[in-house]
């Protein structure tokens, strides 16, 4: 079967702290590297191209930063599986007193319609990682792992 749409992947968690703490958790490599990467160039800022490496399974993204709206939004592209630009998106919308729910969507996937299935299921995946290692970071002070401990056979030696 042909698919009719295509996916978009989707990940949100609600995160009790300020929208502030949140949003530069993601924008500042020195925080973003306790809850997914493992090494940036830089941080994120509108027109800017950075570097991210996972260097427990030696991958390495290039980010270019698209936008940066302050306390709102990040727009960034990277490659996709078969290197055709993939856009991701974080939304950040206010959720009662001190909590932010961070939304992050990308789409955009290339291939067979097979390929593209399973590189949104992945990314939707990769992303409640993501999002689950920050609520961890920041809500308990406490660094989950969580990236680096979901393929441990994949790891380079």
């Amino acid at each position: 079967m042909a698919l009719q749409n295509a996916p978009i992947a989707k990940a949100q968690m609600l995160i009790r702290r300020p929208v502030a703490e949140v949003f530069e958790a993601f924008c500042d490599p020195a925080v973003t590297t306790k809850f997914w990467f493992t090494r940036s160039s830089g941080r994120l800022e509108p027109g800017k191209e950075v570097r991210w490496d996972w260097e427990m399974y030696g991958a390495t993204a290039y980010v270019s930063v698209k936008s940066v709206e302050q306390g709102r939004r990040i727009l960034i592209e990277w490659a996709d599986a078969h290197g055709k630009p993939c856009p991701v998106e974080w939304l950040f919308t206010p959720h009662g007193h001190g909590a932010i729910l961070v939304s992050i969507s990308t789409w955009g996937f290339t291939g067979s319609d097979d390929d593209v299935v399973r590189q949104a299921i992945d990314s939707m995946g990769g992303f409640s990682l993501v999002l689950a290692g920050l609520k961890a970071l920041l809500e308990h002070n406490v660094v989950l792992n969580l990236v680096a401990d979901h393929y441990p056979d994949a790891h380079k030696k």
